[in-house]
């Protein structure tokens, strides 16, 4: 009898102990239930409720921002009349990554919290009626939307009272909701790439693992892409890749999920301003190098970098010049050897304080960037055309004859500086060894210090024909000047007409036929104005000067056509037999597939790229390597600029193509092959991946 008293009293105590959570509606995928932390209200107080969801093994519902799939749950409050909800107070979310898409959301349980302002004509002894509707989405392979109408009976109370079993529910996800944010941020967005920058105590190397951002609106970032997380004491920088045709907003909105060194997820609400350069944090980049490392590497980059095949047609410039040397006084040797090495330290400090304040505008250049630029192609073109008539013998530029062309043809020590720096320019196409990582720092460094790594740079550039100025008797080795000279000037003609022939070829790979037929017009204007110009020089008397006009005028003809180079629409590039366009999200989804990928990073004006395609990436052993081990290749084409790639090869370090990384199976971080390639270096590291 006992017993049965017993069981009838548990019956009716249990839909007291269970006022505080309505039914529960169930499926295979989930249970829902509206929930209260409070087991009794008082008239006029504010009642904390929350839909609290309960998720199968494998199964995810969304944020409010879902991220590139998805929908977030809703809630309607029906009754009481008059009873006002407010906002779902949404914790902090994951990463759920599905294929090759990114999702914002919620595994395993869950509550969503909100606020409910009770009737103030509430008294005690009363029970409050509480009835909500809502939806929520959940999804493993596939997306099934769930729905539910709940009931909650709350007694009125002169005083509050807490449900013991339930408000804990609600202590926790308060404290995964985000906080204030107590560092200033601000945001650049500049093209396909971005940075999120904070600042202030508490952040440093020491303090936080890890970090990423989930903007609140769902349009303004790469979900799938690696924020790559940098820090420096009192800093902290991500990297945001950023949709091809995203507009940039006034303000970046969202919340920020820092791990810190123990392994404790915090996450801040974030608007910071959208402004400025698109930055890194110095020192806290793990491929950058101590400054001093930074120095000797560019020197080496320079030094080795007179080997490249981009500075090749320069050569002949430097052969006529250092020719000319043999047999002069010392004291000329050193003073042209200094005019040499002065004009091409003029050349790369000018174009590092071209990055630096490109940069500070919120422009994404890096190494080579002038080549992204057709108009620039086709003007080095005609240059690299002009110096080739000069050498022919069609015209002369300030005198007889030397080392030249229309600006590097000059006498005197203006013609080895202007040696020097058209060296400079022909030589950005290639990238040579140990400059990858001295550029790379050096454009994440102060200005000073971005000044100091291009100008050791220069110096290794300069080395070669700067040690005459230091011992001038190496210029007596040389062959005397002679008749030779004539016909050795003659013959270097053609590698400069080699050169403007490439850069015929990668104008066209930029800007199409229609590109590469104001660049051959351009060229003819180019010829005539050289062929006029020596035809005066010959002719001496007033028709020097007609021909001098003519030839200006046919020259500005040519520059006239810049404009329409510039405004060319970029050239679709061409599908490469066994690759396929890069893309982040192409990584990944070929990774989540259980294949390794390589991905090439190149352009069509550099040459080392080519150089490495051709040789080792085209070879026979390679491609049934690639074949053999079913590694995917991607490629990304960098020849008009790009804005993801640009903030892929700075995600690595890197200010410039050539860029190579081969992903693992299954996720993780790639492993990055040197700038210049070899077959065993390829194959060594494909047999690791496959």
């Amino acid at each position: 009898m006992a017993r049965l008293l017993l069981a009838l009293l548990l019956t009716l105590l249990a839909p007291l102990a269970q006022a505080a959570e309505s039914a529960a509606i169930r499926s295979p995928r989930a249970t829902a239930t509206l929930v209260a932390a409070a087991a009794a209200v008082a008239p006029g107080e504010p009642v904390e409720l929350g839909l609290r969801l309960r998720l199968a093994p494998g199964w995810h519902s969304y944020w409010r921002n879902p991220g590139d799939a998805g929908a977030p749950p809703e809630v309607t409050v029906l009754a009481p009349a008059g009873a006002e909800a407010g906002p779902i107070r949404w914790p902090a979310p994951s990463r759920i990554p599905t294929g090759p898409l990114v999702s914002f959301g919620y595994e395993g349980e869950v509550l969503l919290p909100f606020r409910l302002a009770a009737p103030a004509g509430l008294a005690p002894g009363d029970r409050l009626a509480i009835e909500a509707e809502a939806t929520w989405l959940v999804c493993a392979e596939l997306c099934i939307p769930e729905e539910g109408r709940f009931r909650l009976d709350l007694p009125v109370a002169a005083g509050g009272r807490t449900d013991g079993a339930l408000a804990p529910l609600f202590t926790v996800a308060e404290a995964a909701a985000p906080r204030p944010s107590p560092w200033p941020a601000r945001a650049a967005l500049a093209g396909r790439g971005g940075s999120l920058t904070l600042t202030g105590e508490g952040l440093s190397p020491a303090t936080v693992r890890d970090a990423f951002f989930f903007p609140a609106d769902g349009r303004l970032i790469e979900n799938p892409a690696p924020q790559r997380l940098s820090l420096a004491e009192g800093r902290l920088v991500l990297g945001l890749a950023r949709p091809e045709a995203a507009a940039a907003p006034a303000s970046l909105a969202g919340v920020l999920a820092i791990t810190d060194a123990a392994g404790v997820r915090a996450a801040y609400e974030v608007a910071a301003p959208v402004g400025g350069p698109v930055e890194t944090a110095p020192g806290g980049d793990a491929s950058a190098l101590p400054l001093w490392q930074a120095l000797l590497s560019a020197f080496l980059g320079g030094l080795i970098l007179n080997l490249m095949p981009c500075v090749f047609p320069i050569l002949a410039m430097k052969a006529m010049a250092l020719a000319r040397l043999s047999g002069a006084a010392r004291a000329e040797v050193r003073a042209h050897a200094a005019s040499y090495t002065a004009g091409v330290l003029a050349c790369f400090l000018a174009l590092a304080g071209l990055l630096i304040g490109l940069r500070a505008a919120g422009v994404a250049a890096g190494w080579g960037f002038q080549f992204t630029a057709p108009a620039f192609v086709a003007a080095l073109a005609w240059l690299m055309l002009a110096v080739g008539l000069n050498l022919s013998g069609v015209y002369a530029m300030g005198g007889p004859v030397g080392a030249g062309g229309a600006l590097a043809g000059r006498g005197g020590h203006l013609g080895s500086a202007m040696t020097g720096a058209l060296a400079v320019l022909v030589a950005t196409p290639c990238t040579a060894p140990f400059m990858a990582a001295a550029v790379g720092t050096a454009l994440a460094l102060p200005a000073p210090a971005t000044l100091a790594v291009f100008a050791a740079l220069g110096l290794g550039l300069a080395a070669p024909y700067a040690l005459l100025g230091l011992a001038p008797g190496l210029a007596r080795l040389l062959p005397r000047p002679g008749a030779w000279m004539e016909r050795l000037r003659q013959g270097l003609a053609f590698p400069m007409y080699g050169a403007a022939a490439w850069l015929a070829w990668v104008l066209a790979q930029q800007a199409g036929s229609d590109g590469l037929a104001l660049l051959l017009a351009g060229a003819v204007l180019i010829g005539f104005a050289a062929w006029v110009l020596g035809t005066a020089q010959r002719s001496g008397g007033k028709g020097r000067w007609a021909g001098r006009a003519l030839a200006g005028v046919a020259a500005v003809a040519a520059l006239a056509l810049l404009p329409g180079l510039a405004a060319a629409p970029p050239r679709e590039a061409a599908a490469e037999a066994g690759a396929e366009p890069w893309s982040a999200a192409r990584v990944t989804a070929l990774q989540a597939e259980g294949r390794p990928v390589f991905v090439n990073m190149t352009a069509a004006w550099c040459i080392t790229c080519k150089v490495n395609e051709q040789l080792v990436l085209k070879s026979a052993p390679v491609q049934a390597a690639f074949a053999g081990r079913n590694i995917a290749t991607l490629k990304g084409d960098w020849t008009n600029g790009d804005a993801a790639i640009g903030a892929l090869l700075r995600e690595h370090g890197r200010e410039g193509v050539p860029l190579y990384l081969l992903y693992p199976a299954g996720g993780g971080a790639p492993q990055v092959l040197p700038q210049v390639l070899t077959e065993g270096i390829v194959l060594r590291a494909l047999d690791g991946a496959g």
